[in-house]
């Protein structure tokens, strides 16, 4: 990766070295440096970019947790952006700036470099906020070290990732690592794993009490929500479903009335123009009712499965090969739950057995008389459709946007939004 200041070439490959350029020391790279001294190239610590860029000009966000990331990014970036501000939001769903998409899905936080230069882009739109999804392995990896937040954002802290991690007591350690620090912070209060630095803290809530506390809500045709901030209360309007999306939302709100100031009534007003984040929560039909998500842990289906409570749900999921084994059967017992059909199917078997993966779900279900395995995706997803009635709702897990279906370390070309509409045509 290369990233060009002042005419002045950094890298944090040796390959890419020439004359008069600096290589960029990270966590990823430093058995390398030897290379670059011995070669008399001048090297300096991924963090100490920023002390060659100014980045005066741009507020940095960075949202962590373990759901909810990208719906709370991108509602912020189209709240700030119908404000009229110039704004580049980067994460799961790749880069944007100001509406404009620039880079395709990647690494939900880049690497050092990676972060810097897309800063570097953002400013030179004259972008006045960047906003970025910050992932467990870039804390660990100490990704994000040497950026200067303007605020961070948490969402919530359950099981993701311990195929990395190992333990969830070392996952919930360094998502909290995050917010440890003295810059602004907004704080999901309701989450019972979340730890932080109380300096500069902001806090939003369903349950507990907090700086926007929501009071009241009710679902008809999205949703109408009321909450209070310092003794006045304000309402906003949305088309997004479910309990999971007020936190989304009331996140959202709160993180632009901190860095902006501007009005909350008028920050309320912009939401009800925005429809549901694509691959989240995304209906793709009506009739019958389907929809996708990218919930792919057990507590992110149980908020999905949970939000249906009058419907007769069809839940259709996999779960990714060469990840956190443990979960699977944790994600069969949730589907079980609130289901009355289950379809397990697959989502990205990589070097892993489909059928093993399968097992592995299955083992969490005990009354399996609901369930079939459909191996095939696209069989599963016409399975589904068949089985609809009125009443029901065909919930398709795991995949959300992602436009790929990863076999071995191949990427084939896969949406479940695509596949459904062909099937519905």
């Amino acid at each position: 990766m290369k990233l060009i200041i002042n005419d002045k070439l950094f890298t944090d490959n040796t390959s890419e070295l020439e004359k008069d350029s600096i290589f960029v020391i990270s966590k990823q790279n430093t058995q390398y440096k030897d290379i670059a001294i011995n070669g008399g190239f001048k090297t300096i610590l991924a963090e100490e970019l920023k002390n060659y860029m100014d980045m005066s000009s741009i507020k940095v966000i960075g949202i962590t947790g373990t759901n909810g990331k990208t719906t709370t990014a991108t509602t912020i970036y189209n709240i700030l952006l119908s404000l009229g501000y110039k704004v580049a939001l980067q994460g799961t769903r790749g880069f944007f700036i100001n509406e404009i998409q620039v880079e395709e899905y990647s690494l939900t936080t880049p690497v050092q470099l990676g972060n810097f230069a897309n800063i570097q882009k953002a400013i030179q739109n004259d972008c006045e906020f960047f906003i970025m999804e910050v992932s467990s392995h870039a804390i660990e990896q100490k990704r994000v070290q040497g950026l200067d937040f303007a605020l961070k954002i948490h969402t919530n802290i359950t099981r993701d990732h311990l195929d990395y991690h190992k333990t969830i007591e070392e996952y919930i350690r360094i998502k909290n690592l995050f917010l440890s620090d003295e810059s602004k912070k907004l704080i999901n209060i309701d989450d019972k794993v979340v730890k932080y630095n109380p300096i500069n803290a902001f806090t939003y809530s369903l349950e507990n009490s907090s700086d926007y506390k929501v009071n009241k809500y009710k679902f008809e045709d999205g949703m109408k929500v009321e909450f209070l901030y310092k003794n006045k209360n304000y309402t906003f309007f949305s088309k997004m479903m479910g309990i999971f999306n007020i936190y989304n939302l009331i996140a959202s709100i709160s993180a632009v009335h901190i860095l902006t100031n501007r009005n909350l009534e008028d920050i309320c007003k912009i939401l009800k123009n925005f429809g549901s984040v694509s691959g989240r929560v995304e209906v793709v039909s009506l009739k019958p009712l389907v929809i996708v998500d990218f919930a792919h842990t057990p507590d992110g289906m149980e908020e999905v499965l949970k939000s249906f409570p009058n419907k007769e749900i069809i839940c259709v999921f996999g779960a990714g090969g060469n990840r956190d084994s443990a979960k699977r059967p944790l994600m069969g017992q949730v589907a079980q739950k609130y289901s009355k059909h289950i379809i397990v199917t697959s989502d990205n078997p990589r070097f892993e057995e489909p059928k093993a993966i399968i097992e592995d779900i299955l083992a969490g279900i005990d009354d399996k008389s609901n369930v079939l395995v459909e191996e095939n995706r696209v069989e599963a997803l016409r399975k589904a459709i068949e089985m609809t009635n009125s009443n029901s709702v065909v919930l398709v897990l795991g995949k959300g946007d992602e436009a790929t279906q990863i076999i071995g370390d191949k990427k084939f070309p896969f949406s479940d939004k695509d596949e459904i509409l062909k099937l519905l045509k």
